[in-house]
């Protein structure tokens, strides 16, 4: 590694650190009180040893020896136990308060996580993969944990049982310490080479495990096709491959620490050998007790100078975990530079010149589009897959911020609203539903909807023609749907989603496919529930089936990101061009199918 590499690698390393520990600001008593706590344990070390100091110079004199002003044997065994106490009120104070600081540090960068997907724009959740998202925030912020608590209280606990160990070393006997002492810059090289080893490891384990949560999110979500086309073998591999990945890095980082950790001891052991040597070689007129009180020092460090030596994995790992986290922390949030808010608009809405490249594609998916809805119209969207008609619906409440022409919503372009403002305006209903592992009733009633009068929730169920089925459920609206709705069927799903949109009660509606998943008596119930809500709002319909928008005032036919027809369904079934060609498509599939 250069130099400048190095440097790099020590910049970024303690910036994280520094950043860490603005997250600590909040605990900083219980930091203190740790430390302190810390402090004791580590200063009742050298005691230790120095109390035999007395014991053995009180074999040499008898029970005439005086410790402390009192008998030696009564006064060291009392000493013992007021050190052991003493050790033990530190290493309570340390432990307890620490953990309390590491916790709240993990809980509130969990939390910053969770806070901060929330306001990241859909491009990041298109270039992302759920199982790394869910990773970071349960498995890296537990990374975080071992370098909050379990390397911080070695590096403070052993660390100072260091000092106060060499500081008792250099009081008894600087000559013999300074030969002790030389081997601390071959310690720091080591432990320096071994923490670039352990972040680089740290890093590739993490995304290993994101990879092994992918798997089994995507698998268990899935597990119906996962049955249904015979794909256990395949994910079985899938999840041995991630998993093994895995395994062979954690093998990795194990073996890196099984080397070093040994190396370390002999290098420090060495170095006790050398002093040992020159303890019996250069005795003088040092007592019995004297030379075995150094010597207990002394023999003392290997301990925490090997658990220091260990403690630079967990701290790397917690480094390459903070890292990930403050990566997403610092990922720009969704634009929302807008002011303008309205308690209710009228639902005019115009598209004038727009054009929309999505960030990674080089093609336009919309070009040159123009477009005016009247507050109370319903205008709908026809086309092959691909055309860019869920595209268009999405720039609407700005899921997608477009960057050339404008989308105006009375008048203002949707830009200059705040977009909670925006977005309350706007009820969607999607193809692709989103239930929550609640109660029928609250995912009705979701978000800012929550706190509606049971009897508004009751009324837009019934208008979704939603009311019959829930109350053949066996604890009705308050029944629990499972995990996006597993336990409903997918017309019953959609249907939820529908009265969600009623109990909104938007100005503006926009259902991309709303009906794809009913059958063909639902839906007709689903239509007309729809006719009535539409009265007095505006529309965009994004439909499939062409004969769910045929009373439609304006229907609109993309192709390749543009417009090409428009009219009505009479006027474009005369002009027998793309929608009459469509249209014509549809209904010989449907004479086929009867």
């Amino acid at each position: 590694m250069t130099d400048t590499s190095k440097e790099s690698f020590m910049r970024s390393t303690a910036r994280i650190y520094l950043r860490l520990l603005g997250y600590v600001k909040p605990y900083w008593i219980a930091f203190a009180i740790s430390i302190l706590g810390f402090m004791i344990f580590a200063s009742s070390q050298p005691a230790m040893a120095w109390m035999l100091k007395y014991f053995v110079d009180g074999l040499t004199y008898g029970q005439g020896a005086i410790f402390l002003g009192v008998p030696l044997l009564w006064g060291f065994p009392l000493f013992i136990i007021l050190v052991a106490l003493y050790q033990g009120i530190g290493s309570y104070l340390g432990n307890y308060f620490l953990a309390k600081v590491s916790l709240g540090v993990v809980h509130d960068l969990r939390t910053s996580l969770f806070q901060n997907l929330l306001t990241l724009p859909n491009r990041f959740f298109d270039q992302q993969n759920s199982g790394h998202l869910v990773s970071r925030i349960t498995f890296n912020t537990t990374m975080v944990t071992g370098a909050a608590t379990d390397a911080i209280k070695v590096v403070f606990r052993e660390g100072m049982t260091v000092i106060f160990l060499f500081a008792y070393l250099l009081w008894m006997n600087w000559q013999l310490t300074l030969v002790l002492m030389a081997i601390l810059p071959v310690i720091g090289l080591m432990v320096n080479s071994a923490s670039k080893r352990f972040r680089k490891l740290s890093v590739k384990i993490q995304t290993a495990m994101g990879d092994v949560t992918h798997v089994t999110s995507e698998t268990i979500s899935g597990y119906r096709v996962v049955r249904s086309f015979g794909g256990e073998r395949y994910e079985t591999e899938r999840f041995y491959r991630a998993s093994e990945e895995n395994r062979q890095r954690g093998l990795k980082m194990t073996r890196t620490g099984a080397i070093f950790t040994p190396s370390l001891q002999l290098v420090t052991y060495s170095a006790m050998a050398v002093v040992m040597f020159l303890v019996l070689f250069l005795r003088g007129d040092a007592t019995a007790g004297d030379l075995v009180s150094y010597i207990t020092a002394a023999g003392l460090l290997p301990k925490p100078v090997r658990q220091l030596s260990e403690v630079s994995a967990n701290i790397q790992k917690g480094i390459a975990a903070a890292e990930s986290i403050f990566d997403q922390l610092d990922e720009e949030p969704e634009l929302d530079t807008g002011n303008h808010e309205a308690d209710r608009v009228t639902g005019r809405l115009e598209i004038r010149d727009l054009s929309f490249t999505y960030p990674s594609a080089e093609k336009p998916v919309l070009e040159d589009v123009q477009l005016t809805i009247e507050p109370g119209q319903m205008v709908a969207l026809v086309g092959r897959s691909g055309s860019g008609k869920s595209t268009l619906a999405s720039l609407i409440p700005r899921f997608y911020q477009h960057t050339q022409g404008q989308v105006l919503l009375d008048g203002v372009d949707i830009s200059e609203y705040r977009l909670r403002n925006l977005r309350r305006h706007i009820a969607l209903v999607t193809q692709n539903v989103t239930l929550f592992n609640d109660t029928v009733a609250n995912n009705i009633a979701y978000g800012d909807l929550a706190g509606a009068p049971r009897q508004d929730v009751v009324a837009a169920a019934e208008a979704a023609y939603a009311r019959e089925f829930i109350e053949k459920l066996p604890q009705g609206f308050d029944t629990l749907v499972g995990e996006n709705g597993v336990l409903l069927s997918g017309g019953q799903r959609q249907r939820l989603a529908i009265a969600r949109a009623l109990l909104k009660d938007a100005p503006v509606l926009i259902l991309d496919e709303a009906t794809s998943a009913l059958d063909t008596e639902s839906e007709r119930h689903i239509q007309a529930a729809l006719d009535k809500v539409m009265e007095g709002r505006t529309t965009l319909v994004i439909a499939h089936r062409l004969s769910t928008i045929e009373k439609a005032d304006l229907i609109l036919v993309m192709d390749q990101g543009r417009i090409v027809e428009r009219g009505t369904h009479a006027e474009l079934l005369a002009r027998n061009g793309p929608y009459a060609r469509l249209h014509s498509m549809q209904f010989e599939d449907q004479g086929t199918q009867t």
